[in-house]
């Protein structure tokens, strides 16, 4: 697959208030941990991803009306999109079905590591975005603060390490990696709006269908925590934060604007803590640390 080499509208050299914007961002990305606990209280994975993306892609769509912007794609443009609908399907899925099973903290570090994924996935979608040896280091700084995080035992006594629903959040991770290069590629072609839009239109049909086949919605149990989980996700999140951090990979070296991910985690944590209840120990501590420490190494330039 050719690789997409940056548009001539696009800066590699980021500017302080494009700083500020993206840690900006990632600060409420960080809080995405807690809503989708709380979401999870009533909605399963799938339907959780309908409902937050159908509020997503109406608050995308209410952004190109008033900016004037066209959403319906082109002929050529309708594979690429499938491709990254299925992909973002998957990777929302695993996401939910990982925090299901783990609590808010670990998996709020867990996801963060999208950028090692990233970093991967870049050479082969963004052609300026080369793996370095300083990146490789980074990488396996990272890695073993992900061991770290994972050897403690849980309340039953069984490792952290054994945990499947910790690994089916390493593997959205890598997901998420995957799908964030891939979709800046698509976004450098086709312009944010676009992309964001159909990404989450297409994806509707394949939650609606997991959710129909697999899940029950726990109407009982609805509340505000569950309400307020799903808004924040819809409206800050797939609607604010979706968009604003891709008008910055447009414009940017993707798989640094995705570095500032290491933000995410400290709040999430921080969050979880505070509104969770959850409790904060020397691993998960060390383990951010290393994770924030390899994502220097990766984006140092």
């Amino acid at each position: 697959m050719r690789r997409l080499a940056p548009s001539g509208e696009s800066s590699y050299a980021m500017p302080i208030s494009a700083i500020a914007l993206s840690l900006s961002i990632h600060t409420l990305w960080g809080g995405n941990a807690v809503a989708v606990k709380w979401t999870l209280e009533v909605f399963p994975p799938m339907w959780s991803g309908f409902f937050r993306f159908t509020i997503g892609a109406i608050c995308v769509a209410l952004w190109a009306l008033t900016t004037h912007k066209s959403l319906w794609p082109q002929r050529s443009e309708w594979p690429g999109l499938a491709i990254i609908s299925a992909l973002f399907a998957l990777q929302i899925w695993t996401m939910n079905l990982g925090f299901a099973g783990t609590s808010g903290s670990l998996g709020s570090l867990l996801i963060s590591l999208n950028p090692l994924f990233a970093a991967l996935f870049a050479r082969f979608f963004i052609a300026t975005d080369l793996l370095s040896w300083k990146k490789l280091a980074g990488l396996l700084v990272a890695l073993i603060g992900t061991a770290i995080v994972l050897s403690p035992r849980t309340s039953s006594g069984a490792l952290e390490f054994a945990r499947a629903s910790n690994w089916i959040m390493v593997g959205s991770a890598a997901l998420l990696g995957a799908r964030l290069m891939y979709s800046a590629r698509l976004i450098r072609q086709h312009g944010e709006t676009r992309v964001i839009f159909w990404m989450m239109c297409l994806s509707l049909p394949l939650f609606a269908l997991g959710g129909t086949t697999f899940e029950t919605i726990a109407w009982e149990a609805l509340a505000w925590r569950p309400i307020a989980g799903l808004l924040y996700q819809g409206v800050v999140i797939a609607g604010l934060a979706f968009m604003v951090n891709s008008f910055l990979m447009r414009h940017y070296s993707p798989s640094i604007v995705v570095s500032f991910n290491f933000v995410s985690p400290i709040a999430g944590v921080a969050l979880s803590v505070w509104l969770l209840d959850e409790q904060l120990n020397s691993a998960l501590i060390a383990g951010m640390a290393c994770v924030a420490l390899g994502l220097t190494l990766i984006t140092r330039r």
